[in-house]
């Protein structure tokens, strides 16, 4: 059974370009550009993982792994953070954290989000 991410992107073409990606390495892609539809759909789906855009029009990544991290059934589920405004010692700080957080800077290569995948829920697709 294939391994089930919702992404989570306003950016429509990214959003394209990331499903596209996780299709053709046999995830299953649920996804929205719309922030507030990401818990509802967690619940919904339950993902094996979510890959979140730091920053949405309707709220932030960071309200809405609050939320998920407020709901016993929800918040054991790892994300990956997208964001085309982190530094490295952003990328650090997350590394540092303890918990289910990860990060990745855009513009991500098909790679390096596969690798950092593989990393997050290593029994893959």
């Amino acid at each position: 059974m294939n391994k089930k991410i919702l992404l989570v992107d306003d950016e429509k073409e990214t959003l394209i370009q990331l499903a596209s990606i996780l299709q053709r390495a046999h995830y299953e892609v649920i996804h929205t550009t719309e922030g507030r539809k990401a818990v509802p759909l967690t619940i919904e789906t339950k993902p094996d993982l979510i890959i979140l855009d730091m920053v949405l029009p309707d709220m932030l990544g960071g309200e809405i792994s609050q939320e998920l991290s407020k709901n016993p059934s929800l918040c054991n589920i790892p994300i990956l953070f997208l964001t085309g405004l982190n530094t490295k010692e952003d990328e650090e700080i997350i590394k540092e954290k303890a918990g289910n957080y990860h990060l990745l800077a855009k513009p991500v290569t098909a790679e390096e989000l596969l690798e950092a995948i593989r990393k997050i829920i290593p029994s893959g697709a």
